[in-house]
């Protein structure tokens, strides 16, 4: 590591610290040539997730534009913001550790929905119509039948969030 005062190219270290949940290291530094201390810090370089859009275009994943949609679909819902963030976070932490580095939109708004069916009804429903283009009032009835005809049986919502809390989470201090 070349000192950012002399520009000299090595340096040694007095301290490593884990920050992040140990996703990142903090380093103290000394330079052997000037002896001035600085900090560096280092991470895993992390591969960029890209989506596929349904006209075949290309963008970087942005969890924002994902956070926003089900901000909307659960307005006025008794819902937490967390729960959306670790829900959002869940479905990106899922796609990376499979090593997926392209991925259709349709895929993610499937998951998504998935989640949401599970979290609130309402919001489901709100999410699918946007999602699924709904263009008459059939199609929505249609997809209510659905959701009602899927339904757990009394006694399974416990197994089911117990599933859901089975991820690692977000690594948090």
């Amino acid at each position: 590591m070349r000192c950012p005062f002399c520009g000299h190219g090595e340096s040694r270290v007095l301290d490593s610290r884990s920050l992040e949940g140990g996703v990142a290291i903090r380093r103290r530094r000394e330079c052997l040539a000037c002896g001035r201390r600085f900090t560096t810090y280092e991470r895993a370089e992390e591969r960029p997730l890209f989506v596929i859009k349904k006209d075949g275009r290309r963008e970087q994943f942005d969890r924002g534009k994902i956070l926003a949609g089900l901000r909307k679909a659960c307005e006025k819902r008794p819902i937490p913001a967390t729960a959306l963030e670790d829900l959002v976070e869940r479905i990106e932490y899922d796609l990376k550790a499979r090593g997926a580095r392209e991925v259709p939109t349709a895929e993610i708004g499937e998951r998504l929905m998935e989640e949401l069916r599970r979290l609130d009804e309402v919001a489901y429903v709100r999410f699918a119509s946007v999602y699924r283009e709904f263009k008459d009032l059939e199609t929505f009835r249609r997809e209510l039948e659905a959701l009602r005809s899927s339904r757990p049986e009394p006694g399974k919502e416990k197994r089911l969030e117990g599933r859901m809390n089975s991820w690692p989470g977000p690594r948090r201090n």
